[in-house]
């Protein structure tokens, strides 16, 4: 953002509640932004924005068709998107796209993945077989929420048969946007990590469990 950037209540509203909006070094915020963000928990911070995470996206044949319409928006807004497939509507194996996803966030390669096929429950359940991975379903906003800020999720599944490109690009939006900051949430997703380890599942790489 440009220096001395003007940020208004209207900015911190486009921002998911409990989200982080960036203004840039020398930032006015008005009053009234500031008392709107402190309502809906959302943090200001003054200085550059970082360069947005990148985006693993995958799909199944029946998610081909959200996958395309969610990737063109969310290129559109600026988002690095790493298209991993299906590239058709062909028939294809959902768990083979979940992998794909999963590894590409396991490696660092992407901040952020998303799986989509019919429901969204298998995808799922074959990304949290890669160690490093916490994959959720979530076909509402808050359920998306819940899993940002209450179990660190990386991987988030939607299902094609009952979300439009607009529902689902707002669940993405405030998947990638929160965090899991409270210390009572950390504690809890260090034990899932935990029961990962015991079974000698360990994280592919340093900092799976970084907000």
């Amino acid at each position: 953002m440009a220096a001395r950037e003007l940020i208004t209540a209207d900015d911190v509203r486009g921002v998911p509640e409990g989200g982080e909006l960036f203004a840039g070094p020398g930032a006015i915020v008005t009053p009234w932004a500031r008392e709107i963000a402190e309502s809906r928990g959302v943090r200001i911070t003054l200085e550059a924005r970082p360069r947005a995470a990148a985006v693993a996206l995958g799909a199944d044949h029946g998610g081909f068709a959200l996958k395309e319409a969610l990737k063109a928006r969310l290129e559109r807004s600026g988002r690095a998107v790493r298209d991993l497939g299906t590239h058709s509507t062909e028939p294809v194996d959902y768990p083979d796209l979940a992998l794909a996803v999963a590894r590409s966030v396991a490696a660092g390669e992407a901040r952020f993945g998303v799986v989509i096929d019919g429901a969204g429950i298998g995808s799922a359940m074959a990304a949290n077989k890669v160690p490093g991975i916490r994959a959720a379903a979530c076909n509402t906003l808050d359920l998306a929420r819940n899993a940002r800020e209450h179990n660190d999720a990386n991987v988030l599944t939607l299902g094609a048969r009952f979300l439009s490109p607009e529902q689902a690009l707002e669940i993405v939006e405030a998947f990638t946007a929160l965090r899991c900051a409270e210390e009572r949430h950390l504690k809890r997703v260090a034990k899932i990590v935990q029961i990962e380890e015991s079974y000698g599942r360990r994280p592919a790489r340093r900092g799976a469990t970084e907000r």
